[in-house]
């Protein structure tokens, strides 16, 4: 599932009735609709309203939610909870040569396939080359061809020179920044199933085959089950299925949770601390992890039009925003504070080297907005509105019709902005036009969030949206995530420097350069980091995540975690 759609769904959950309205469900009827004879099976809902369609490619941006950790597994896991070293699943070890063009890989021994059939490094292998061979399924950007050395051990082998034999333009530096790709968001295929696949970007891949603790047993348009792989690599799980359910429409989310038809969701409820109160099964976290921000079309150079191409319009919003406001109103201050570099104060601290630049202010600073606004120009009109040049400083702002949350943060922002002069329009459109607009560049502003990258390298955030290699020009539609048509020469090579080199100091540097141009130019700017609000239906099984133990994150679509939390999960005794 991609981040547009997962931020999608979230939108829609958070379009709940008001919690009072749904108090009429009896706070003790209901129970999960397992039976005894399933044995324990949990129920999720990740975010799915009217049916699903079946696809379990784990190479398709539509797969279902469970494809990517329940079914198929990456080499190594990521934690983005927090910042450790990543856990060894179909790898258990790896290592660069001396130049960073090589990558060998230590697959682990002792693993079956749910058909019985033994893995082993010509499955990593065969899954790269796969890639390589068919540029559509390389959506991590991986540029590599694999070689098996032998049953645990395969060669990752990166290009130093153009397919010619010319050099590059630039000197290869390595492929070091590849690395969390490639070992943690890259599903590994069965070799003897895949290599039948005639058409591996349009197979649907109803009766995956992956190495998952937890195996396909049903599907239909309403629900799908798993039931638990006995022979799994880890030991076989506690609990004894999943079962992913759909719902006709968001409000019967909270519903069906408080019937306890439900054991796990991610919805936003503003009053769930109400909703905890009188339904004692029902714990919640809230892991904070994608930041709100007012996206801009940035770069006049790209054909982006209008005054937020202007660096000081940009940052007078910056300053002149009440972050806490908009919290309190938005996101019934359960948001976290978000920071002007686009990392996570308390999980990426580490890596923002200047002290100023840690956090957003909180409220707003009207008299410094002003002030940059009248030193590049814009003055004030006999209206109550700044103009330069006869050019009035309104801009559009756009989000999706029923993201009640983004909706009420635009009109907000529409009253804070006008005491600086500035006069901002709102509109609500269909999520597709909406999408369409940010990837083809046809708007001024966009309400958005930033997701998490495949690491907690801040390459992962900075490269995707902010290098110039990632971004089109107005009209066509960007391949990469560089939405603001951002371009800055200092920032392309401070990347490009740190994508070269494995010492984290040495990154750290370079990070430090793109933090603050983009802390001055603000293509994205930062509002707060958003609620994720997680539920778990605690009467049944006992393991979920909790605030003191965040082994994973514990959103109910959230790739590959989604497995690693099914195989802590215990019955209650």
């Amino acid at each position: 599932m991609t981040s547009k759609v997962r931020k999608a769904l979230r939108r829609t959950i958070a379009a709940v009735a008001a919690l009072a309205s749904l108090m009429s469900v009896a706070a003790c009827g209901g129970t999960s609709s397992s039976t005894a004879q399933d044995g324990t099976v949990v129920s999720i809902f990740n975010g799915t309203t009217g049916t699903f369609n079946e696809n379990f490619n784990p190479f398709s941006p539509t797969a279902l939610g469970p494809t990517l950790g329940v079914i198929y597994e990456t080499l190594y896991w990521y934690n983005l909870a927090t910042d450790e070293d990543p856990t060894p699943m179909l790898a258990t070890g790896y290592e660069w040569n001396e130049d960073g063009s090589e990558l060998t890989i230590t697959t682990r021994e002792g693993v079956k396939w749910q058909d019985g059939e033994p893995f082993s490094a010509a499955d990593v292998a065969f899954t790269f080359n796969l890639i390589h061979d068919t540029p559509a399924l390389n959506t991590n950007g991986t540029a590599c061809t694999a070689k098996l050395i032998d049953e645990n051990h395969v060669k990752l082998i990166f290009p130093t020179k153009n397919a010619d034999g010319t050099p590059f333009d630039e000197p290869f530096k390595g492929a070091y920044m590849q690395e969390g790709g490639i070992l943690g968001g890259q599903a590994i295929v069965p070799e003897h199933i895949w290599k039948n696949v005639k058409d591996p970007m349009n197979y649907t891949n109803a009766n995956p085959i992956g190495t998952g603790a937890f195996k396909l047993s049903r599907f239909t348009n309403q629900s799908y089950s798993f039931s638990a792989f006995k022979d799994y690599w880890n030991g076989a799980p506690k609990i004894d299925g999943v079962r992913y359910i759909a719902l006709n429409d968001a409000s019967a989310a909270t519903s069906t949770l408080m019937a306890g038809q439900v054991d796990w969701m991610s919805a936003y409820i503003p009053s769930y601390q109400t909703l905890l109160k009188n339904y004692p099964r029902i714990s919640a976290v809230n892991t904070p992890r994608l930041t709100t921000v007012v996206m801009t079309c940035s770069n006049t150079e790209a054909g982006c039009k209008g005054p937020q191409t202007d660096t000081a319009v940009r940052q007078a919003m910056y300053y002149g925003m009440n972050r806490t406001q908009l919290n309190k109103l938005a996101g019934a201050g359960a948001g976290a504070i978000g920071s002007p570099t686009m990392l996570m104060p308390d999980r990426d601290r580490k890596w923002i080297t200047d002290k100023n630049l840690v956090t957003t202010p909180e409220t707003e600073d009207q008299e410094k907005a002003k002030q940059i606004l009248e030193d590049a120009g814009w003055k004030m009109g006999d209206d109550g509105y700044r103009y330069k040049d006869g050019v009035k400083l309104s801009m559009t702002i756009q989000t999706v019709a029923g993201w009640s949350d983004y909706i009420l943060i635009n009109d907000t922002l529409k009253q804070q902005m006008k005491p600086l002069g500035i006069e901002i329009i709102s509109t609500q459109m269909a999520w597709n036009q909406w999408n369409e607009n940010e990837q083809k560049g046809n708007y001024q502003l966009s309400l958005d969030s930033l997701g998490l990258g495949v690491t907690a390298d801040p390459y992962y955030t900075y490269n995707p949206r902010y290098s110039s290699l990632q971004m089109a020009k107005v009209g066509e539609t960007s391949g990469g995530q560089n939405y603001a048509r951002y371009s800055n020469p200092k920032v392309d090579d401070a990347i490009e420097a740190a994508a070269g080199t494995e010492d984290e100091a040495e990154r750290k540097a370079q990070y430090a350069i793109v933090q603050k141009e983009i802390a001055n130019d603000v293509p994205y700017i930062p509002v707060y980091i958003n609620s994720m609000l997680t539920e778990f239906n605690d009467s049944k099984v006992t393991g979920w995540p909790t605030e003191d133990n965040m082994y994973a994150l514990p959103a109910a679509w959230k790739a590959w975690d989604m497995g690693i939390i099914l195989q802590h999960l215990e019955p209650k005794q």
